[in-house]
Parts: structure tokens; sequence; C-alpha cells
């Protein structure tokens, strides 16, 4: 039996690869931050499958809580098997976190920046830890924009751009993680989910929904490539990976940039170190 934790695993996503675990009989702790449906989650998990439902609060919103989240989970848990940094969202206007970053940034990637690299004890005291976080396809539409972090210098706000720089963060981190970790017991890969049905879309204004809906897939096929990332014996090894449902993974050129990502994980450290 693994002891996985996964972010956002109340719907889409999240929910669909914990059914998968579950229904092997798996430790699931679910991290979300509406606990409403967190409760409404586990309750339909215990229902369907035979493994073991925790829940524990994540707002990735905030540094703080995220801090304060990391640290239950290191007081109540001996080791970490998976780790799926699955949560995210996408803003149709300009917002801040609660430390004033912009949303996109601080919730889709920094946030599990800091989540991750808290919990990184935990999965060195698995037999082999495996972290699979969530990119995207819309990755190559991102840059890598300091300035840009807190919002304050947005001359114009593109959602789908800062969606996309949220998400190729999410790519840098992951082969910077990979690096670090070659000689650990610990591999770090990521995976474009492909075009989901699930609530990250249907944030999205009606007419936009209408044409992106058009190629939306069920969340069951990603959940079935992140199960094999997190369980099977051909992934054991892999690392620094990028995985895609639908498509090839074809990284961008910016996704491959090396001492970009290293300036990235520097800055971002730079921003958390309090917490650590």
């Amino acid at each position: 039996m693994k002891t996985i934790l996964i972010t956002g695993a109340n719907a889409g996503i999240g929910l669909k690869t914990a059914e998968q675990f579950v229904n092997e009989g798996h430790h699931v702790i679910l991290a979300c931050r509406n606990m409403e449906k967190a409760q409404q989650a586990r309750q339909l998990l215990q229902q369907q499958g035979k493994g073991q439902v925790d829940l524990i609060e994540l707002d990735l919103n905030s540094l703080e809580k995220v801090n304060h989240s990391a640290n239950q989970i290191l007081s109540q848990y001996n080791h970490i098997d998976v780790l799926i940094n699955n949560a995210g969202l996408i803003s149709t206007h300009l917002a801040r976190t609660e430390d004033g970053f912009e949303k996109h940034f601080g919730v889709n990637y920094l946030g599990h920046y800091l989540w991750t690299l808290k919990l990184l004890p935990l999965l060195k005291k698995a037999q082999q830890g495996r972290i699979i976080h969530l990119s995207s396809l819309a990755h190559w539409a991102g840059r890598i924009q300091p300035e840009n972090f807190h919002a304050d210098h947005h001359p114009a706000y593109h959602t789908f751009s800062s969606y996309g720089s949220s998400k190729l963060q999410n790519l840098l981190f992951s082969h910077v993680l990979a690096k670090q970790l070659q000689h650990s017991n610990v591999t770090s890969n990521a995976i474009h989910p492909g075009v989901v049905d699930s609530e990250l879309y249907r944030q999205l204004p009606k007419l936009q929904y209408r044409v992106v809906s058009l190629a939306l897939i069920p969340a069951s096929k990603p959940a079935q490539l992140i199960k094999k990332m997190a369980l099977d014996k051909s992934w054991a090894k892999k690392n620094g990976q990028y995985a895609s449902v639908q498509t090839p993974a074809l990284r961008s050129p910016k996704s491959k940039d090396m001492p970009l990502a290293q300036q990235l994980y520097d800055l971002s450290y730079d921003l958390i170190k309090q917490y650590l």
C-alpha cells in the first residue's frame, strides 16, 4: 500500500486520480481548499474503493497557510510515496494572492514550490518517492518575467499568457528538482494532462468555454497516465520527463533552458525561504 498525497483532489483530474488509487487499496490524502467539497469527495471515494482516505486543508493562495498545512503533514505521517501537485486555477482577470503575487504564479506555482520543498523529507523516507507536477501544453505561451510576479507592471492582463507562464514555471521546477534529486530515491516528472473537462475551464466566460469544450476529454484519461507515472515499474527510473495524454510531449525551447530554470528556482527560494 502506497501513501499518495494529491492537491486539489476534490474534483476533476485530482478526484479521478484519487479514485484510481483508492480502488486499488492505497492510502490517499486529499489536500483541498474547500473542505466541504473535500468531505463529499472522501465519502464518494470510500463508497467506491477500499483504500484509506484522509483530508487536509490546503489553501495555496497563502504561503503562511501552505506552510501550516505542510507542517501538519510532517507531524502526522512518517513518509509519502507519491506527491501529485494537481491543484490549479484560471483567473479571467488580474488578481493577487494574500501575499500580493499574481494569482496564477502564486497558486499554480509558488504555493506548490513551497509545499514540495517542505515535504521532500517525507518523500526521501519512502522506498522510492515520486513527484508529479501538472503542467500543460499552454507552457508554450509562458514567459519568466520576475517583474510580473507581483503583477505590478502588467500593461495589459492576458489570462492565457499568465496561466501558461505558471505551467512553464511548474515544468522548469520539475526539471531543476530532477537534477537535484538524481542521486536520491526521489524522482520528479511533469505531465500535460490534455484539455480536460474540469472546473478549471468552467471558470471561463460562457462563450470561451463553449469553444474550448469542443476539444475537452474526460478527466479519467489523464488520471490513468498519472497513476502509471506514480506506480508503474516503467517509471521507476524516469526522472525529469514530460509526459502527455493527447499529443506528443512537446517541450518549448524555454522549458529546456536549464539556466533559466535555475534562475527561477533561486528567485522562488528567496520568496519562500522564511518558511523553510
